[in-house]
């Protein structure tokens, strides 16, 4: 006999996919718009790797770091991204929104409320990034065991971004808008994925490990593909299941402060 908990567990993974679904459909109503994103993307993501290509091309190791490690680096980063973006694509503009009251249609539905917001949206130049992400795994990539590796490392860095931004978002429960604070710590999070994690040291070293973890969504999983390690394996989920976890618990903390048509901006 099936479980109440299996049962509904079911009826939100049907909600997703639908949802999902639903959104590749729009997608393809503007399938010109769709493939001029995407391919911008691909394009300028390409566009780093020829310069990454060109530095190591002088300096073929910098700090422990050769060229495979930078595409690694760049294949993790950008599936992560990638996938975070096309299939919760609105928790970039999650501070907007409760900010401006939006969350008053997501309230009214028998849905998980902040899954139900996450979802709704989806970025169509993510999938410039996912493409990216597998061209160059193809490129690197060797065998079952590099695939279940580099698909772990996407997940689990996916998995700390949506924490990470998730908490960030949440600020603007306290202080009204904050798409400003969002808006700088996802370009830096994203920007600093992209950089070898051992170019750099002292404070800024322990900030990308702890309050910007962006050590933790590239480069500690290059590491985790040279020399698989269960231990370290472990505590990357830890830390992601960590973020992820607090970030939930925050925002329904926050929706206790949400007001209806809340735009704080212009209240008096």
């Amino acid at each position: 006999m099936i479980s109440t908990a299996a049962k509904k567990g079911w009826v939100i993974l049907r909600f997703v996919w639908a949802y999902w679904r639903a959104n590749g459909q729009g997608a393809m109503e503007f399938r010109a718009s769709f493939l001029a994103q995407a391919g911008a993307m691909l394009l300028n993501n390409s566009v780093w790797i020829v310069f990454w290509w060109l530095y190591f091309s002088r300096f073929p190791v910098v700090k422990g770091w050769s060229m495979e490690d930078i595409l690694w680096l760049w294949a993790i980063a950008a599936g992560a991204v990638g996938w975070v973006s096309a299939f919760f694509g609105n928790v970039f503009r999650l501070s907007h929104m409760i900010a401006n009251g939006h969350l008053d249609l997501y309230l009214t539905m028998p849905k998980p409320v902040l899954l139900h917001i996450l979802i709704s949206r989806m970025s169509f130049s993510a999938w410039g990034d996912i493409l990216f992400a597998w061209i160059l795994f193809f490129v690197i990539g060797e065998g079952w065991l590099d695939l279940v590796k580099f698909l772990a490392a996407q997940l689990l860095g996916g998995i700390i971004i949506l924490g990470v931004m998730i908490l960030v978002q949440c600020l603007a429960f306290i202080f009204g808008n904050a798409e400003g604070i969002a808006q700088q710590v996802q370009i830096a999070l994203i920007t600093f994925t992209t950089y070898p994690i051992d170019i750099f040291s002292g404070v800024t070293r322990i900030l990308l490990f702890t309050v910007l973890p962006a050590g933790l969504i590239s480069s500690m999983p290059v590491t985790f593909i040279r020399d698989f390690s269960w231990p370290i394996a472990l505590w990357a989920a830890d830390v992601a299941l960590l973020f992820l976890f607090t970030s939930v618990w925050l925002f329904r903390r926050g929706l206790r402060r949400y007001e209806s048509g809340n735009l704080i901006g212009l209240r008096m």
